[in-house]
């Protein structure tokens, strides 16, 4: 278990005399330039320049190299709290290497900080959300248990001295639509609140004692998030007791004149925000303060009261006010570290989940495979969203030939994620001087002058180098590289070619980059981001000469070169890639591309970031159809950020495998289980439902027939789920029949046993079950089941293990329609096994409840 911490966020400080005097001898306008995320220096308190906005959701993001783990969905897919606080332990000591690699008077930029704003505890209500990867799922208290072991691991075991700050967000109620989030309002009932969307932000903020936490873009029932007094003020510093900074979320200040109309002009927005609550503002928004004191709208005492919480989280941290840390002695070396790669690698492994199985998987020894897909030779499917830069990530594909033999795994493309959208160009196409990829030469400085640094054969042009110079001997800010060779077209037709260099936010140009082919100039961006594709029609299959020009500049990193080809020429490349396989390892599913924040994208069944269909793509169903004419077995393997609807792989495919977005180490870790080399024992975190028809309406908040805690109809793959190369089995320890008293914890114990021949992960749940409603109109009867228990344990064949797990009262209460929570004397059933009741085999236990209710603070 994860150590609890032990000193509390509000004890006194040495700090605060001097953080007073500071206060007093500030101008109002300096003020208010200290409650913006970019800080300036303040020369007469000794105060660097210092940026807070930095960012850990899976590894410490957009500063450099770091390791990189698998997206938060994926890592809620373990099911272990023990193994999330580890990684968040690793990403506030990456954190502090790279902070403590500076002087310690140097200014800070932004993402190079030790406020991490992670993780993200919203709930998962619909898939169709672009977002939801960044999260841990549908569940509050799954989410809220890893949420604790998140934030404890982030900032340590003793908060008066933390070795980062982590922000819980995004507070409250806040999971789509992209398009519009700016301005959603959100009509949510009493109880939906109480009951789904702010339990893991209770447990993050008083059990995990995060220090911090950011309000949302949306506003709850006509008031923003950001200017909510009842949610910032009542709720989080008034129920929680909550003494930490909040932040806005990036712009959020200002969106409540600019998208919500609530305030009409800037200075009443920064007023209405300070005075519920929100201390620090995510851009620069709170320049309005000073003008909105001097127009009575807030007091300067406000703004006082604020710094002390902003000023007093730097002086915790040990980086301002003479205050210093035990975190100093970190080095940089610890960044990346080996054993912070080996981390990444179990991560990736733990999160796997074998969703079916034909007694295809794991392969034998020698089994010569056709890797097939648009996501098996794919960067961003690893790093996902939020994503520090990988040193040296690892593609399926390139995890399949280290495991399997490169001699014996042949691979094709096969097509597009979704109609019209680019994917990189693969290394089939792609030649110079006799072997697959590129020739790149990599110079100093932008013009391209003189020797260059280094000359490699690059297998495809799809790299991050945000922060990371792609060579020893160029700067991080300054450097260009060319690549030459050729580009041979799979067959004739038109295709589409496309430069993709990432596009950093909200800075002063972006990086220049060019296309030849055969001489002639085919896409010229100048940074702009208006000429990055271009449509090509090749009269023949022959190679023709290639050459990009990339200038880095800006504080862009990385580039990538892709296309959409002719689907039929794809599909016979695939199919061709098969002839001589034993098996068909399939990677389809969605792409960072596809799903994200507010992305600029409207392809049939994708808009704004988010989905308008669950359905796995056309392009990638009709690639699967073709591929099961060969009559070869067939695995098709899942790179997503959340459920995909996809019947006929469940019933047509010989194994599905959901490895979700996985990290710098995910081809290592897939190769691993296809070999059996590990055993997947993750459980799903979200239920995938059979098809788009079976959910509300994406904008509709209500939790009616969402989740599994409330759905009525029949999922494809039930939450929790997932499969092992091995068999549990269950039987009872604890009586059939308890009793317990309102208030009480209801201790439980189960004999789990490893009934097979191959050692393995079990995720032992317990779901409770309401089994008459006490007094009409008091409890929720659309409840179906809720989670109240979990425990991953590892088991060796033959191997026996009683699990006991206790559950705390809060896990037995119910909330009524007002939205206050209650124990409600009564019966229930206990479920405990390694899923839900219907999708495995497991143990009931009969409870009751007696006494009177209890109701809890929410």
């Amino acid at each position: 278990m994860f150590p609890i911490l032990l000193i509390a966020a509000d004890a006194p400080s040495a700090a605060t005399p001097a953080i007073e005097h500071t206060i007093r001898t500030m101008t109002m306008e300096e003020k208010a330039k200290q409650l913006g995320s970019s800080a300036p220096a303040l020369p007469k308190a000794g105060l660097p320049g210092y940026d807070y906005w930095s960012e850990g959701l899976h590894g410490l993001a957009r500063n450099g190299i770091a390791t990189v783990f698998p997206q938060a969905i994926g890592l809620a897919a373990s099911w272990d709290a023990a193994l999330v606080h580890q990684i968040g332990d690793v990403i506030s000591t990456e954190a502090r290497a790279k902070y403590n690699a500076l002087p310690r008077g140097a200014d800070r930029r932004r993402f190079a900080g030790l406020h991490l704003w992670s993780p993200n505890v919203n709930i998962f209500r619909d898939p169709r959300w672009g977002r939801g990867q960044e999260t841990y799922g549908e569940d509050p208290y799954l989410t809220g248990t890893l949420g604790v072991a998140f934030v404890t691991g982030v900032q340590g075991p003793d908060v008066a001295h933390p070795k980062a700050i982590a922000t819980p967000k995004h507070f409250a109620a806040h999971s789509g639509p992209e398009a519009g989030r700016n301005s959603f309002d959100v009509d949510v009932s009493p109880r939906d609140m109480a009951e789904t969307y702010t339990p893991a932000f209770r447990m993050a903020l008083t059990q995990g004692r995060a220090l911090s936490t950011m309000c949302a873009y949306n506003a709850l029932h006509g008031t923003p998030a950001c200017a909510s007094t009842a949610l910032l003020t009542d709720r989080a510093r008034g129920d929680w007791k909550f003494r930490g900074l909040i932040v806005s979320d990036c712009d959020a200040v200002g969106y409540i004149t600019t998208f919500h109309n609530y305030r009409l002009d800037m200075p009443s927005a920064a007023a209405a925000a300070l005075s519920a609550g929100t201390d620090l503002d995510c851009g620069p928004s709170y320049d309005a303060l000073p003008v909105a004191v001097r127009d009575g709208l807030i007091p300067e005492t406000s703004l006082d009261t604020s710094l002390r919480r902003v000023f007093a989280s730097r002086a915790a941290l040990g980086i301002a006010f003479g205050q210093r840390s035990p975190w100093d002695r970190i080095a940089p070396s610890e960044n990346d570290s080996a054993a912070h790669r080996a981390l990444a690698l179990r991560a990736a492994e733990e999160s796997l989940v074998l969703l079916t199985n034909q007694d295809r998987l794991p392969l034998k020894p020698g089994t010569r495979i056709a890797v097939i897909g648009p996501n098996a030779d794919s960067l961003d499917v690893l790093e996902a969203n939020y994503h520090g830069t990988a040193a040296a990530p690892v593609t399926p594909l390139e995890g399949i030939r280290a495991r399997f033999g490169a001699e014996r795994v042949r691979y094709a493309q096969g097509g597009v994620l979704a109609e019209g959208v680019p994917v990189p160009v693969p290394e089939t196409a792609l030649s110079a001087n006799g072997a697959p990829g590129l020739r790149g030469e990599y110079f100093r400085g932008t013009d391209m002058a003189g020797a260059p640094v280094l000359r490699r054969q690059d297998r495809k042009i799809d790299f991050d180098w945000d922060r990371a110079p792609p060579a020893a001997g160029l700067a991080e800010d300054t450097y260009a590289v060319r690549w030459t060779g050729q580009l041979t077209p799979p067959a004739p037709g038109r295709y589409r070619l496309r430069l993709d260099v990432p596009r950093c936010f909200d800075c002063d140009g972006h990086d220049p980059a060019r296309v030849w082919i055969d001489g002639k100039p085919l896409i010229t961006d100048d940074g702009s981001d208006e000429h990055v594709e271009a449509d090509i029609d090749f009269m023949d299959a022959r190679a023709r000469d290639i050459r990009i020009d990339y200038i880095h500049q800006s504080e862009d990193g990385g580039i990538g070169l892709r296309w959409v080809a002719p689907g039929a020429a794809q599909q016979a490349e695939a199919l061709a890639a098969t002839r001589d396989a034993d098996v068909i390892v399939a990677f389809v599913g969605l792409s960072p591309t596809l799903e994200g924040e507010a992305l600029r994208l409207d392809v049939p069944g994708f808009v704004g970031g988010d989905r308008t269909a669950i359905e796995l793509p056309e392009p990638q169903r009709r690639m699967l159809a073709a591929l099961s004419t060969t009559g070869k077995p067939l695995v098709v393997v899942y790179m997503t950020g959340s459920a995909i609807a996809d019947p006929w792989s469940k019933q047509n495919a010989d194994a599905v495998v959901n490895a979700w977005y996985p990290g710098q180490s995910g081809g290592t870790a897939i190769a691993r289980m296809l070999a059996g080399d590990v055993n997947p024992g993750g459980r799903l975190p979200v239920t995938f439902y059979a098809a788009t028809r079976d959910m509300p309406a994406y904008i509709d908040y209500s939790m009616k027939n969402r989740t599994y805690r409330f759905f009525t109809g029949a999922p494809l793959y039930p939450f929790g789920h997932g499969l092992s190369y091995t068999r549990f089995a269950y039987a009872p320890v604890s009586p059939a029949a308890v009793s317990i008293a309102a208030g009480e914890p209801l201790v439980t114990s189960v004999r789990v046993e490893n009934a097979g021949n191959m050692s393995g992960d079990e995720v032992v749940q317990a779901y409770l079950v309401p089994t008459a409603a006490p007094e009409k109109g008091r409890t929720t009867p659309e409840l179906q089941r809720q989670l109240v228990g979990f425990a991953r344990v590892s088991l060796k064949p033959g191997e026996r293990r009683t699990v006991r797990l206790t559950i705390d009262p809060r896990s037995l209460s119910l909330v009524e329609h007002d939205g206050t929570r209650a124990i409600v004397p009564g019966g229930y059933r206990l479920f405990v096994a390694g899923g839900q009741p219907g999708d495995a085999a497991g143990v009931w236990s009969d409870i009751t409840i007696t006494g009177a209710r209890t109701v809890l603070p929410n």
